[in-house]
């Protein structure tokens, strides 16, 4: 009310005038006029106040950062982490949070310099794509846009990362990004090879060899360096250690609470609901054999001493996603994939092979890329990556996704059988038992001790007949049994 009466006041010692330009503060409001004998009433029309910042907001503007999509259809993400609380200054590409949706979890950067004002969610909270995540208050010198409010907020995921550098968009994954940094290779100056320009990790190895001629690892999984082993699990065990003993069980502590607890699917377990519904749809046939790996198990404990050397932990399973690898360059038709309604089938290049995995989070099946183009040294510091990452539920969408054909190693847990159930759009999957010391015949008729294996395989009889998938994995096992065999076609 003091603030009309001011404006009232000063109106009637200027209404006399035939034309005034005045400009009048009053606390948070601006009055801007000209006029030409206008009633006092016409000073109170709303289009005459303008709302201004407070002091607090001259400095800053706050932006609304969005959740984006994040890509394969998702709609919505669960917030497992926070790295930021309000309050914290915060600058382009700082981690803010990490969310996991039902495929896999991604890591949310900053966008701006600034200040965070506000969190939209708590931990476990679902968060939605297109609303905001966080309030962050902008430097105002630095022009943030206003339409960018409404703009899709780039998510660093393990996929695809949006970086702006110099108004330049790009696109890179973490891992690219990290291996330019290390290189002193601005993203900006290499041309991306891949989908919408995006760049790969070979566009940065060619782009280096082009600036010194050198050569780096083939991917960044070889710095892992686990503390070798204690002495006594090399040794041989004593026949006192060999006696069976009672598995342990990882679960959550038991508590009875007297009351039914409902809670709604989420994450890998939601994702498991929508691809085991489209796994029915496909008509699975079965085929099972064992195998002797008395002989690879000789060799593994030859190189297992090299490998550790060189930080890797080395299990049976590389050999086996090699020998499946040799094998699908027979039959391609076990790496394809078919479209829904079954007209088209596609025979995949790479052999990206799946390796299911039981972690805290339920059962994910990352894969291993191009196994036909990598060594057994190579394949195990790529799954140990794998099994780290997995551990400690950080796989990103880029290691989930992509598979064209699946091994699952059963036999860790338990186990000597399985019917495993093929993952759309692929066409095959094995399961692996564990490995059990049984009494056989050798060539000479005589009993001898040998490690046996069992694999169960599951094929889409849509396009694989069993005559195929007995062939495919008489091969598999030819290798797996006969170790050396497969030095003659290893590339």
């Amino acid at each position: 009310m003091a603030a009309v009466r001011a404006l009232r006041s000063c109106n009637r010692s200027l209404g006399r005038l035939a034309s005034f330009r005045q400009v009048i503060l009053c606390n948070r409001f601006v009055l801007v006029r000209s006029w030409k004998k206008q009633p006092p009433s016409a000073l109170l029309q709303p289009l005459q106040l303008r709302n201004f910042r407070t002091a607090t907001t001259l400095n800053g503007k706050v932006v609304q950062f969005k959740l984006s999509d994040i890509g394969e259809g998702i709609t919505e993400v669960t917030v497992k982490d926070w790295y930021v609380k309000e309050g914290d200054t915060v600058s382009q590409f700082d981690s803010i949070c990490e969310v996991q949706s039902d495929k896999a979890s991604v890591t949310i950067t900053s966008r701006y310099d600034g200040v965070v004002r506000k969190l939209y969610y708590n931990v476990d909270d679902t968060a939605l794509v297109g609303k905001p995540l966080v309030d962050i208050e902008t430097d105002a010198m630095k022009d943030v846009a206003p339409e960018e409010d409404v703009v899709e907020t780039p998510a660093i995921s393990q996929e695809h990362t949006h970086q702006e550098i110099k108004g330049h968009k790009t696109l890179a994954t973490p891992a690219v990004r990290r291996l330019a940094m290390e290189n002193n290779i601005k993203l900006s100056e290499v041309v991306g090879s891949g989908r919408d320009g995006r760049i790969l990790k070979e566009d940065i190895l060619s782009f280096l060899a082009k600036q010194t001629g050198a050569i780096l690892p083939p991917s960044p999984q070889m710095e892992i360096t686990p503390p070798p082993p204690p002495k006594k699990e090399i040794s041989k065990p004593s026949p006192k250690e060999t006696a069976p003993s009672i598995p342990v069980f990882i679960s959550k502590p038991i508590t009875f609470s007297g009351k039914d607890v409902t809670e709604p699917l989420k994450g890998f377990h939601k994702a498991m609901v929508k691809t085991m519904t489209a796994a029915l749809k496909i008509p699975h046939f079965g085929y099972c054999d064992e195998v002797d790996l008395t002989a690879l198990v000789k060799l593994r404990e030859d190189l297992k001493p090299m490998v550790e050397a060189r930080g890797v932990r080395l299990s049976f399973m590389p050999f086996f996603l090699k020998a499946g690898s040799l094998g699908l360059l027979q039959y391609p038709i076990l790496n394809a994939s078919v479209d829904e309604n079954c007209q088209n089938i596609t025979y995949k290049a790479s052999h990206n092979i799946g390796i299911a995995m039981d972690t805290l989070q339920g059962l994910i099946v990352p894969n291993v890329k191009n196994v036909q183009v990598r060594s057994i040294f190579e394949i195990a510091a790529e799954l140990n990556r794998l099994q780290s990452l997995g551990a400690s539920g950080q796989l990103g969408a880029a290691d989930l996704t992509g598979g064209t054909f699946t091994l699952s190693n059963i036999g860790s847990i338990g186990g000597t059988y399985a019917k495993p159930v093929i993952m759309p759009p692929e066409v095959a999957i094995g399961a692996i038992g564990k490995m059990q010391v049984v009494p056989r015949f050798d060539s000479r008729g005589q009993v001898v001790k040998a490690q046996i294996i069992n694999i169960s395989w599951s094929a889409d009889h849509r396009i694989i007949d069993g005559a195929t998938m007995s062939r495919f994995s008489n091969l598999w096992k030819s290798y797996l049994e006969n170790p050396s065999s497969m030095l003659l076609d290893l590339k």
